[in-house]
């Protein structure tokens, strides 16, 4: 059984029972195969269940007895402490490495454990442990009994945790399941209890992700994406190598509403994270819809208004922000749009005391001035430094400094200058809470345009390095929805503007005297779909320039030279 499985469509949220999930445990179990890397899928007997005829990996609930003292003192190679650790938890992880061994014996007959001179076992004793695999099977005896009749080790230094999947909270069957992934000893034997599981088979990842895209397997979500996560490698050895230095991802479907009804939503989902921000206790009453001009409040200091200015530069719009309870700051209001100046004033409810702007563009600050004659509130940000055709001219009352503390009420916000996009581009931290209004320094869904001269590559890398330093809890950006995981958020972009930069070394060299805007751009930026060109030359341009600041380049007419090193 694989209880993580268990995130089927829900119907009738408002019926189903609160309840906590149960604690489980579920092996990934790989093999090496003729220069190539196999691994265990199992399927589940026919029934009445949503997940009847699914192939899925040996696992179950954990059981009282796995956390029995005299089951845990056979195990080797992990302590308590350290178990503790690598779950998250404050006690008791230890039995999840209990249960998982128990679980896949139970199930398939491989038994992960190695004798008191912790050698593995070889087919031949596992053949003499089927005696004991059906008594536990049969609930005869249990699993500490039965490692001490046969004095057996559990080596959990040799099982590694990669994944966790939490049932959504509306269902009324729960589970919290951490998945481990483990190379299964050489020469045992797949034995499939023929209750539970039926059927058995070894595919390599590819072959598995096949068959399932040709309906010829069923695998639920958690075992296709952990599938999908090991195509990569050819060796169980690879694979474990990569779990080890990797941090376990967690996996939280939930639940909102909006205009396609109730849908439920995963990690890899943009509206993933706001969901989890906004309804706090899962109650599955939050909305996925971006509309404009209507007030979604993300919590007690924070209400989005967005904009209606939909295009292909701003995705679904440009977001306002109103920050605060009794006094309310709006950060970026947005176009100089009536209905929504309007819609802005209704928000506000006489409330409005300033009027904060990331930067001067022009999806972003007119509106500034509307509102500031509307309601006598005071706008603050700071001028560019070079005007460009995508800047409008404010007059600020109040130029902030980097560092700077507003207090809007209850609500701190700290200023945080980060040019890159802009010259005069400001984040505002939430101290409150953590949250980060970041503009259009992080964006959801795409990287933002560099463009010179106001844009500079060099200072982006270095804002974006400043803020991977701070404590930030969640993005508020200037487009799409709230964004989970900042510092990996961070680290993903300052990769990825590296990598570009990478790639213009790449084609200058290849490219060679002739190398200009018009010669790189398809070279650079060959996985951009052409009608992105125009906006892609100007981040190529940043690109180059920071290569001149840097003193790798140098410009002679319209063509970039390399230096000599």
């Amino acid at each position: 059984m694989e209880p993580a499985e268990h995130m089927q469509t829900i119907q009738h949220p408002a019926a189903a029972p609160r309840v906590p999930p149960r604690s489980a445990a579920t092996l990934v179990l790989l093999r090496a195969a003729a220069g190539s890397m196999e691994l265990l899928l199992m399927r589940r007997a026919e029934s009445d269940s949503p997940y009847s005829g699914a192939f899925v990996f040996p696992g179950g609930a954990l059981e009282a007895s796995d956390l029995e003292p005299r089951v845990l003192a056979r195990v080797t190679g992990l302590g308590a402490a350290a178990a503790n650790a690598t779950l998250g938890l404050s006690a008791d992880a230890l039995g999840h490495w209990v249960a998982v061994v128990r679980e896949c014996f139970e199930e398939s007959g491989i038994l992960l454990a190695v004798d008191e001179q912790q050698r593995p076992l070889d087919p031949e004793r596992q053949a003499l442990l089927a005696p004991g695999r059906s008594a536990l099977n049969a609930g005869e005896i249990s699993f500490a009994d039965f490692l001490d009749r046969e004095r057996l080790l559990i080596p959990a230094d040799r099982i590694v945790y990669v994944d966790r999947w939490i049932t959504p909270a509306l269902l009324p069957r729960r589970f919290d399941t951490r998945f481990f992934v483990a190379e299964a000893p050489e020469g045992q034997r797949v034995q499939h209890d023929n209750a539970e599981l039926v059927e058995s088979h070894w595919l390599t990842p590819a072959t598995a992700l096949e068959r399932s895209r040709q309906n010829q397997i069923n695998l639920l979500l958690p075992t296709r994406t952990i599938i999908s996560s090991l195509a990569g490698f050819t060796h169980p050895a690879e694979a474990l190598s990569h779990a080890r230095s990797a941090r376990a991802p967690e996996n939280r479907p939930c639940v909102a509403q909006g205009k396609d009804g109730q849908k439920v939503f995963h990690r890899t989902d943009w509206a993933y994270a706001e969901i989890h921000w906004v309804d706090r206790e899962e109650a599955g009453t939050s909305t996925y819809d971006l509309r404009p001009d209507q007030p979604k409040m993300l919590d007690r200091h924070v209400t989005r208004l967005l904009a209606p200015n939909a295009n292909a530069m701003t995705g679904p719009g440009t977001n306002g922000y109103l920050v605060g309870e009794e006094e309310l700051a709006v950060i970026d209001p947005g176009p100089d749009d009536p209905a929504h100046i309007r819609a802005l004033l209704e928000a506000g409810r006489g409330r409005i005391r300033w009027i904060l702007l990331t930067h001067t563009h022009t999806d972003h600050a007119p509106a500034a001035l509307a509102l500031r004659e509307a309601t006598g509130a005071r706008i603050a940000g700071r001028p560019p430094r070079a005007q460009a055709p995508h800047n409008v001219s404010i007059d600020f009352d109040r130029v902030l400094a980097d560092g700077e503390l507003l207090q809007v009420g209850d609500s701190r916000l700290r200023v945080v200058h980060t040019p890159g996009h802009a010259s005069n581009h400001l984040c505002y931290l939430l101290e409150n809470t953590g949250m980060l209004f970041s503009g259009d320094h992080l964006v959801q869904g795409f990287t933002v345009v560099i463009a010179p001269p106001d844009g500079n590559m060099g200072a982006y890398l270095q804002s974006l390095e400043r803020l991977a330093a701070m404590d930030i809890a969640i993005l508020a950006p200037g487009h799409g929805y709230l964004i989970g995981q900042p510092a990996r958020e961070i680290a993903r972009l300052i990769a990825h503007r590296r990598g570009r930069e990478e790639k213009v070394r790449r084609a200058l060299a290849a490219v060679g005297p002739a190398a200009t805007l018009a010669t790189l751009l398809p070279v650079v930026y060959d996985d951009v779909a052409p009608a992105l060109y125009p906006m892609a030359m100007l981040s190529l341009q940043a690109h180059l320039d920071k290569l001149v600041e840097d003193g790798e380049l140098a410009v002679e007419g319209p063509r970039w030279i390399r230096r000599s090193v």
